[in-house]
């Protein structure tokens, strides 16, 4: 029975936080549980979520005081801490300076790390890739402890403890993931090998303000009043999926990976909830981007003219568009399927539906959530049969 403790916490004050956690940690077994997660001064890398550069107290990135009330907790067992990640779009420091997680660092005298440095290894006991390209810093940390923040995200249906850390993959080299795992069950299976290349030890995920409806960046705040911590990531997301209206965790396409190649717990049986009552911390209204389910044929040809049919495309919200051109840059795709151009004077993307690979990359990372997720009338029809 995999262990993780659901706390009700209502504000973002390092204070409380700090109180709450360690109150979790006490329930994980305290002190000597922490000496065994984090052995006397090992290198601990604290990897919170920094999407894009984000104003502090945005719902888009993990927030400054559960960062700080972390380190707080930490530095008691290592004085060697770091911290960093590798935004989808933006530097890396400026991303960390916005949203108020460096100044939170150099009070503490932790270090940053942009994960611009990588290395080339291999994983041998993979499910699907072996060879990698990663940040350094991550893969050569002794402790990984993982501060994702509870979002929906159009592709992955959520994103918490296990996809944080694609944020492990340097700059542009994540687009190239996009373009070898364009269905969603193959790019779950890189985030598994990729989590266990790093060997993420903790996570600690936010969700006292989530975020709903077009996430992983342009959906809305949605007050949860929660975190949940654990050893297992997948038991974590599992937990956090039934707060938000996943009745079966193997709606969620990572977690259905995870099941079936035995990678980590998954299912509420299996999972022992401490602290507060799960149904009691449920949401009742949370607006998910995605019903959840996925669609898996054996024949490439028959998945590709469904998915056609009825999986959902990118679609602009026209009136929010800015024309930054954005979506054209962070297409993965050679040549690019997205196209700038003139709307009653007014540049807006347009894109080639036959060769883009619903990756989501240019909604995920709009900077004025002009782009959603749309489906076809059959696509919408078979959405509606699935409630």
């Amino acid at each position: 029975m995999e262990k993780v403790v659901l706390l009700k916490c209502e504000e973002y004050n390092t204070k409380l936080i700090e109180e709450k956690l360690r109150e979790g940690f006490d329930l994980l077994g305290g002190d000597k549980f922490l000496r065994e997660l984090i052995p006397y001064n090992s290198k601990v890398l604290l990897k919170p979520n920094m999407l894009a550069i984000e104003e502090a107290g945005s719902p888009v990135i993990t927030n400054f005081n559960v960062f700080e009330a972390v380190i707080k907790i930490i530095k008691d067992y290592s004085s060697n801490i770091s911290f960093g990640d590798s935004p989808g779009f933006g530097e890396a420091k400026k991303a960390a300076e916005k949203s108020g997680l460096l100044k939170v660092a150099e009070k503490y005298d932790v270090k940053f790390e942009d994960f611009k440095e990588s290395t080339h290894v291999k994983l041998d006991e993979s499910i699907l890739c072996k060879s990698w390209t990663v940040a350094k810093a991550p893969y050569e940390a002794d402790v990984l402890i993982t501060l994702p923040k509870l979002k929906t995200h159009a592709m992955a249906y959520f994103t918490g403890a296990v996809k944080n850390q694609f944020g492990c993959i340097p700059g542009t080299l994540k687009a190239t993931w996009h373009t070898r795992m364009p269905k969603a069950n193959n790019f779950c299976k890189m985030l598994l090998d990729l989590n266990s290349l790093v060997n993420t030890s903790f996570a600690i995920l936010d969700g006292i303000v989530a975020m709903e409806g077009n996430g992983p960046k342009s959906g809305k705040p949605k007050k949860m009043n929660t975190m949940i911590m654990g050893k297992s990531l997948t038991a974590v997301d599992s937990t956090a999926v039934r707060l938000i209206g996943y009745d079966n965790p193997l709606d969620i396409p990572v977690l259905k990976e995870a099941y079936d190649h035995n990678w980590g717990t998954v299912l509420t049986k299996d999972i022992q909830v401490l602290g507060e009552d799960i149904e009691s911390m449920k949401s009742k209204d949370f607006e998910l981007c995605r019903k959840g389910g996925n669609f898996y044929f054996i024949s490439p040809g028959v998945t590709n003219f469904l998915r056609d049919l009825i999986a959902p495309d990118p679609s602009l919200i026209a009136e929010k568009c800015i024309s930054c051109k954005r979506c054209q840059e962070v297409c993965p795709e050679k040549p690019r399927v997205i196209k700038m151009v003139n709307n009653k004077g007014k540049l807006q993307p347009t894109w080639n539906m036959k060769e883009c690979i619903r990756c989501f990359c240019c909604q995920e990372l709009c900077p004025c959530g002009a782009i959603e997720t749309k489906y076809s009338i059959l696509g919408k029809m078979l959405k509606m049969n699935k409630r």
